[in-house]
Order: structure tokens, then C-alpha cells, then sequence
């Protein structure tokens, strides 16, 4: 093998040793700025995502303008997929879709024909059925692209170019807002009136050190006293109920947030009857859902002083909410569905945006205004030396033709005789290579318009068009009062006197009312009877009533009923020692069989239900288990907080939890499964909050089969299987006194058979 061939490296591949969380750091912050950056955050510019811009752009490049014909979807996606944007086509129409949506986007983008969804959540038809074109917006976001308004960069396969921001003359990420999460941030960016941001743009042109405060007002119930920003306006409309203040403090550090209401009236159906009519939903609410969760809520039982709900909605929202009676309170009926319901909401804003394009941070009102202004004036000022350029390529070109028609019958004789034309006239007549190049790409039909008149007009008319051109640009004044003139022309646009531009939603404060009395409006007070059967189906029937008549499943019976209040809590503990908490106004209703309890709380499959009880504050109890052991337990401390409820007792297989009794007296009796019986005082039983226990009784076989608490001086009293009732005395008790622990004597003579005090 002396022959055999070395690689090149002689066997050293190359490995390079990388610190690990290093290499980690570097890879995660990779993706992380790559989701800031070109997914998740809009630019404060144009208020984009760049998903947004491209099917933008993408729609302006297939010439789907406002007053062009629609394309349909499926051709629009393609063109954005396959030139710009390197992701799936559902992402795409999913965006383009939802800039269509009247109920999600303020100010829609895209003007869409044929299905594309609904406030009820219900999604849009397939790309291949729906067409698209853009809006009077998008047109005004891509104003002066093709004039160097702004930079370009090649697209992810460098075979085409793509707009790096629009130049954006709709002030579109406040007006239309914006929400996303990106790695380790967010933003939340309610919408708000074009007409009001606007108006606070241009004050902010004449007073550039206003502040938030002189942008916004306080509305009243006379109105606004200025046309400046009062706060979100959501498409949906509804009632914001935020306070002036907390909304002054949002927009100065952008972070806080806006509750919204649900705008209702009450409709008189005559006789002192009456009727909810809501007309608005809270902004991002699908009423599908909202009416699906309040019908559920009925259900329950959580509403009670609501009847029924209907949707009656058309094209406009409407719907109807029926009292339990006309004379329930609307206002309190309301306030008790907005705090069970999405009838309101809070919508937080986060103005997290990428300044100037690449710097991720929260910005305030004023902020997110100033840097919209700055880049509104420079995409002036580069249009403006895009149009001078222009201006100045035309006007050479006027002069070269100037030269044409005063010497015209020479341009053509040495057109006609020269080998080199171009070279013949540069040097004749002193014009450059721009001007000879004009003159021969001449057709023609054009010579008999080539009068000097004309092209003295054009040329000077461009002159002054030049010279004013570069006025505007000498004077920063200039340029500001021209932008201001461009933002005064879209608030006329979109003003609050068009159907657009009104303003949607309105201010109000949330009514004062007593929380103790929507709390009591929540859960109705009324007589029930709790049922649970032996195979764990529980339900509560109207009022205190008979249980021996209720029917039940096949091969199910009754294994416990007491009466209780929709109001109380009810404590379920099972074999394995824990404690389970439901209200007794989440029971299903006596129709049927009610609902298997293992679906409410998370029962363990081996465990059964030893007993259920109403919780009564401040009691004690006394847990036993089969093997003999107990201790005493304040009811409070069982309270369980959730599904997975609270361990009690401990207990290992096969001992189980027997039963629970209240702690009464200075006494307690247990007896055995082998009938023997012993009494001792129930200041030896320890109070825990969790635990095994202490022993009660001492068992050679079997275990306990029963335990009460009782007052020694009164004696101990137990009640036959015939329901006579039975005393020994103290002193008729002496044989069976003793410690626990012990394992007692047999029980006296008139004992039930069954070994328990109930007989």
C-alpha cells in the first residue's frame, strides 16, 4: 500500500472547533432580525410589512390600477410569488385577501370582486374564483414610484428590482394599523381617521414642537373642539370607553391600549316591553363566535337575566338580545354581557415599528408623525430633481430642434448625402450627441408641426417649470407647504363628509355601576337540587324536589341528591383524597341525564366519588380512609381552583377515602367492618391541610366502616334500618371508651346491621 493516494489536505479536512453557544447566538439572531425586519414589522414610512408592499407593487406592475379592469387572484399571487415574494401562495392571498375586508382594514387597499370572506370568520372563495384590483389608497401609496421617489433593490433572485418603502402619501400605519409578533417583539397598531391624521400632520408642519396633547382633543358631548386626532376609529365602529388621560399617556410612549364597546340601542316593543339591538361589534370580534359564546353562556346559566339571542344580521349588524323581562335593567343586562363577553374588548396598541427602515423601537404619536413628514418631503424633494432631470433632458432636445427647423432643408440634405450625419451636424452647428440623436429619430409627419412658435412655447413654458422647481428646492419653507398642500389634497379625499372618511367610532364613559350588583346579575339566585348518579353523572333539577322519581341511564341509579343555591360552590372528593370545586350554576339542567363529572374536573380513571356537599366558610370536617385513618381538615383549605382539584388525603391502594363528617361535639365514634365499635375524644385527632392522617382504629382484617362526631354528654345516637332512633348515654358507653387507636369492642345490641350510625 506504499502507492496509495493522499487527498490534497493530507487528510485534514478543514474542521474548524466553534464555541456552540456562539454559533447558536449568531444563527438565532439571524433569523430573529430576518422576522423583524421582513415579515413581522411594519415600516413607519408607509405602514407596510413587506408582504403588503410587494402585493402591491406586484398589482401596479400588472397594471391593476383603480380604473382598470379586475385580474383575477390567482394571477396577481403568481406574479407576487414568483418575482417578489418567496413564500406559499396561501400567505399571500390571505394578505391580499384581508387588505380587501371592509370590517378588518380601515381604509381597504384592495378592491376585490367576488367572495372574500365575511365578519362571521367565514373564509374567502379559492384565488382562482376571486378578482382584484387596487383602490384609490394603494394608488396613493405607490404616488411618484416610477419618479425615483424612492430607492429599489433586486428581488430575491436578483432578476428584478422591488421598491425598498412606497412613498406613501396616505398617512396608511396609523390610519389602517397593523398587528404582528416577531422573535422576542410585537406590535399592536389600532386604526385611526385619515381625515384626523391628516389634520394633526399639517399642525404639526406649522408648530413642529406640539406635543401629543395639542394633537388630540377631548370629546364631549358637544363634539370636538378641533378636527385633530380624538383617538382609534376601528371599521367595525363601536364605543371606545378609555378615559382622555390614559389615551394621552398611550400615544406619548405608544404603549397602552383602547376598550372598546359594542354599540347597543333598546328597541320599545310596546306594552313596557323591550328588546337589545346591537348594531356594532368591537373591532377583530367574529360575531359568529361572540353570538356562539354568548348562546353558550345561556346555557350555562351565567346570564340570567338574558332570554335569548338572535342574529337577524343582513348586510348591516343587528343583533337582537330578549330580556328575561321587561323589568330587567338593559344597562345592567349589558354591563353583566360586557364583562362575561367579547361585546367588549381591549385592544392593546404597541407601536413597535422599524424606523427609517431598519431600527426596530417604540415610537409615540408625534414620532411616528414627524418621521411620515420627513419622508413625505423627501420623496418630494427626489421626485422634484427626478422631473428637473426630465426637464433639462427636454429642454436640450427643444433646442436641437430649434437648430432642425431654422435650418431644416440642410438637416435634410445631409441626411440624405452624409455617410455620417450625426458626426456632420454635431460639428455644422454645435449641438451635442443628445440633440443630433433627437433630430434624426424625427419622423417625418412631425416636420410639418415643427414650428418655432411651438417649441418656443414648450421651451419656455419648461423654464419656468424648471425655475420653480428649483425654488421649491432651495426653500425648506417651500418644501414644507408643498407637502402640506399634497396632505391637504388626501384629507379632502377621504374627509369625514364622505362615506369613507366619517369617523365610525364614538367616545363615551363606561356608566358607573355597582359591581356587587353585576356580579349578582351574573349568577341568578334560585333553588336547585344537586343529582349525581353511581356511574358519575351529575345535574341540578329546579328547586328543592323529590329525587325519588328522576330517572337515569341504564344500569345508573342515585347515589347522592341535596338541595343547594345556583350561588353556592359545591366540594366533590374522591377515593384518591382530592377535592374538587364546581359552581352549582354550571351544572347542566334536569333535562335528560345531565353530564358525565369526569368531563368537568379530571377525575382519575381508578377513582371514584366518595361524597358531594355544598361548601359552607369557616367548617370543619373529619376525612377518613378505609384502612382507619383521619384527620380533621377545615373545609376551606379544599377549595380547588381548577380542573386538576387539590390532594387532601393521602391514601395508598388498597385504602381509599370512606367518608367525611362534619367535626361536631368533643367526641368521635368509629366502627369496623368486623362490628367493633370505639369512642375517644376528638381533641387526638390531628387538624392538617394534607396528609395521611392518624390512626383511628386497629383492625386485624377488614377495615372502618363508619365515623361520626358527637357531644359525649349528650351521648352517642344512631338510627336503625326500620328509622328508630337509638341513645347509649355516657355512662352506658363506658366499655366503648377508650383511645384511638384502639381496636374497640363489639357493638351494643340494636347496632344496624350494616355497621353505619344512618341505619
Amino acid at each position: 500500500m506504499g502507492n496509495e493516494i493522499l487527498p490534497p489536505d493530507n487528510g485534514d479536512n478543514h474542521i474548524d472547533a466553534v464555541d456552540l453557544r456562539k454559533a447558536l447566538e449568531e444563527r438565532y439572531l439571524a433569523y430573529a432580525l430576518s422576522t423583524i425586519m421582513h415579515r413581522a414589522l411594519p415600516d413607519v414610512r408607509d405602514g407596510l410589512k413587506p408582504v403588503h408592499r410587494r402585493i402591491i407593487h406586484g398589482m401596479s406592475e400588472i397594471g391593476v390600477r383603480p380604473n382598470a379592469a379586475y385580474k383575477k387572484c390567482a394571477r396577481i399571487v403568481g406574479d407576487v410569488m414568483g418575482k417578489f415574494h418567496p413564500h406559499g401562495d396561501a400567505s399571500i392571498y390571505d394578505a391580499l385577501v384581508r387588505l380587501s375586508q371592509n370590517f378588518a382594514q380601515r381604509y381597504p387597499m384592495v378592491d376585490g370582486q367576488g367572495n372574500f370572506g365575511n365578519i362571521d370568520g367565514d373564509s374567502a372563495a379559492a384565488m382562482r374564483y376571486t378578482e382584484a384590483r387596487m383602490t384609490d389608497v394603494a394608488a396613493l401609496m405607490i404616488e411618484g414610484l416610477g419618479e425615483d421617489a424612492v430607492d429599489f433593490r433586486a428581488t430575491y433572485n436578483e432578476e428584478d428590482e422591488e421598491p425598498v418603502v412606497m412613498p406613501g402619501a396616505f398617512p396608511n400605519l396609523l390610519a389602517n394599523g397593523s398587528t404582528g409578533i416577531a422573535v422576542g417583539m410585537a406590535t399592536s397598531i389600532p386604526p385611526h381617521n385619515a381625515h384626523e391624521l391628516c389634520e394633526a400632520a399639517i399642525h404639526l408642519i406649522k408648530h413642529p414642537e406640539a406635543d401629543v396633547e395639542d394633537l388630540m382633543t377631548l370629546p364631549g358631548a358637544d363634539g370636538p373642539k378641533a378636527n385633530m386626532i380624538q383617538g382609534p376609529d376601528f371599521p367595525t365602529g363601536g364605543i371606545i370607553v378609555e378615559d382622555f388621560d390614559s389615551m394621552v399617556e398611550t400615544y406619548k410612549t405608544g404603549r397602552g391600549g383602547f376598550r372598546a364597546r359594542a354599540r347597543w340601542e333598546k328597541e320599545d316593543l310596546g306594552r313596557g316591553n323591550y328588546q337589545i339591538v346591537v348594531t356594532e361589534i368591537p373591532y377583530g370580534v367574529q360575531k359568529s363566535r361572540l353570538i356562539e359564546k354568548i348562546a353558550e353562556l345561556l346555557i350555562a346559566r351565567r346570564l340570567p337575566l338574558l332570554e335569548d339571542i338572535q342574529d337577524e344580521s343582513a348586510e348591516d349588524i343587528r343583533v337582537v338580545l330578549v330580556p328575561k323581562s321587561r323589568a330587567v335593567d338593559p344597562a345592567l343586562m349589558m354591563e353583566s354581557l360586557f364583562k362575561l363577553t367579547d361585546l367588549e374588548q381591549r385592544f392593546s396598541m404597541n407601536m413597535n415599528v422599524l424606523s427609517q427602515g431598519k431600527v426596530p423601537k417604540v415610537m409615540g404619536l408625534v414620532a411616528v408623525l414627524k418621521e411620515w413628514l420627513g419622508h413625505r418631503r423627501e420623496v418630494l424633494q427626489r421626485r422634484s430633481n427626478h422631473r428637473l432631470a426630465a426637464i433639462d433632458r427636454r429642454l436640450e432636445i427643444l433646442g436641437g430642434l430649434l437648430v432642425a427647423y431654422l435650418n431644416l432643408d440642410e438637416v435634410i440634405k445631409i441626411i440624405r448625402e452624409e455617410d455620417e450625419p450625426k458626426a456632420v451636424m454635431i460639428a455644422r452647428w454645435s449641438i451635442t450627441d443628445v440633440q443630433a440623436e433627437a433630430i434624426l429619430n424625427m419622423r417625418l409627419r412631425a416636420l410639418r408641426k415643427l414650428e418655432e412658435i411651438e417649441i418656443r412655447k414648450e421651451f419656455d413654458a419648461l423654464s419656468a417649470e424648471k425655475a420653480g422647481i428649483e425654488a421649491l428646492l432651495a426653500s425648506e419653507e417651500k418644501q414644507w407647504q408643498t407637502v402640506a398642500w399634497e396632505i391637504g389634497e388626501v384629507k379632502k379625499t377621504f374627509a369625514k363628509a364622505t362615506e369613507l372618511g366619517r369617523r365610525r367610532s364614538t367616545f363615551d364613559h363606561a356608566p358607573e355601576t355597582d359591581v356587587e350588583a353585576i356580579h349578582q346579575a351574573m349568577i341568578e339566585k334560585e333553588p336547585v337540587t344537586i343529582v349525581l348518579s353511581e356511574k358519575g353523572w351529575i345535574r341540578a333539577l329546579k328547586g328543592h324536589v323529590d329525587t325519588s322519581g328522576v330517572s337515569f341511564k341504564d344500569g345508573d341509579s342515585l347515589k347522592l341528591a341535596f338541595p343547594a343555591q345556583t350561588t353556592d360552590k359545591l366540594v366533590i372528593v374522591t377515593t384518591g383524597g382530592k377535592a374538587f370545586t364546581l359552581g352549582a350554576d354550571k351544572l347542566p339542567g334536569g333535562r335528560g341525564h345531565g353530564e358525565p363529572l369526569r368531563i368537568m374536573v379530571d377525575i382519575e380513571a381508578e377513582q371514584d366519588v366518595v361524597t358531594a356537599f355544598v361548601h359552607e366558610p369557616g367548617r370543619k370536617l373529619l376525612i377518613v380512609s378505609t384502612g382507619g385513618n383521619g384527620f380533621v381538615v377545615e373545609e376551606d383549605a379544599m377549595v380547588a381552583n381548577t380542573r386538576k382539584g387539590k390532594q387532601v388525603m393521602n391514601v395508598t391502594m388498597p385504602a381509599e377515602v370512606k367518608l367525611l363528617t362534619p367535626v361536631v361535639g368533643d367526641h368521635v365514634a368509629v366502627i369496623g367492618e368486623n362490628r367493633k365499635l370505639l369512642t375517644f375524644p376528638l381533641s387526638q385527632i390531628a387538624e392538617m391541610t394534607r396528609g395521611k392522617g392518624v390512626r383511628l382504629q386497629r383492625y386485624k382484617d377488614g377495615g372502618l366502616s363508619d365515623a361520626k362526631c358527637f357531644v359525649l354528654e349528650d351521648g352517642l345516637t344512631w338510627t336503625d334500618s326500620a328509622g328508630r332512633t337509638h341513645t347509649r348515654s355516657k355512662d352506658e358507653l363506658l366499655e366503648w371508651r377508650g383511645d384511638r387507636a384502639m381496636a374497640g369492642r363489639i357493638a351494643p345490641k340494636g347496632f344496624p346491621r350494616n355497621g353505619t350510625f344512618r341505619g
